[in-house]
């Protein structure tokens, strides 16, 4: 091993033979790997795939808001491989979550900087000008390479809704329940369309309601306890 100091010395032995052995790539891949790289994703294409992505992530972090071993984005640049960094050929899913991991934000998902975790569920939001790879390419990555358990793609404008789960290795279609909802059990719930927008839904096949909806049912559910005490709610000091 050489040491590089700010005055390193003037002279260094090394044997020649041994460094004609190092091929190039065995070079490039004894170097460092970068960390706590920023995102590198274009701007989404419509309205209807920024709000929907927005909405499932928050939507799950408010659902698992007692949970602190899972990450949840979109639209970031998932960094796997260091030779994809020279070619720009990384993937930015528009939505992923993955299992086991601590809960805080990131500029990125740098595998290894994260003890090698690929996502557990991958959803991609098709267009037309990113149908085609979404279907094809992306899918074949996240089968081949990330092996990703379970993946899915929606629409927001067309609603085309399918979603696939690996087994043996190959992706296979997720039948849907009589509800049309797709299980997802790397994460114990569902996945489907609700009011035309793509919904996470309980195992007991009930949407989960937005959060905003969730904190008035709570509030109405400490009124009716207190009320059933005899407490006025609106009499209690702020």
């Amino acid at each position: 091993m050489v040491l590089l100091n700010v005055n390193p010395p003037s002279e260094i032995t090394v044997n020649k033979e041994i460094i004609e052995d190092f091929s190039e790539d065995f070079i490039d891949e004894i170097q460092l790997l970068p960390t706590n790289l920023y995102s590198d994703e274009p701007q989404l294409e419509t309205d209807f795939h920024r709000e929907q992505i927005d909405l499932l992530i928050r939507l799950l972090k408010y659902f698992w808001h007692d949970r602190h071993d899972f990450y949840i984005s979109g639209n970031l640049t998932v960094y796997y491989n260091q030779k994809q960094l020279k070619s720009r050929d990384f993937a930015g899913p528009d939505i992923f979550v993955v299992l086991g991991t601590e809960k805080r934000d990131r500029r990125s998902w740098v595998v290894w900087d994260e003890d090698g975790k690929y996502p557990n569920l991958v959803i991609e939001l098709l267009s037309n000008s990113t149908a085609i790879v979404d279907r094809g390419m992306k899918k074949q990555l996240y089968q081949e390479v990330w092996r990703v358990p379970n993946y899915f793609w929606f629409h927001p404008e067309t609603l085309e809704f399918a979603g696939f789960h690996l087994v043996d290795g190959k992706y296979e279609v997720i039948t849907p329940n009589h509800d049309g909802l797709l299980w997802i059990h790397q994460l114990d719930l569902y996945l489907g369309i609700y009011e035309n927008q793509l919904r996470w839904f309980t195992p007991d096949g009930e949407v989960i309601p937005l959060p905003e909806v969730q904190e008035k049912q709570r509030a109405d559910r400490l009124e009716a306890i207190l009320r059933s005490q005899g407490i006025d709610p609106d009499q209690l000091t702020p």
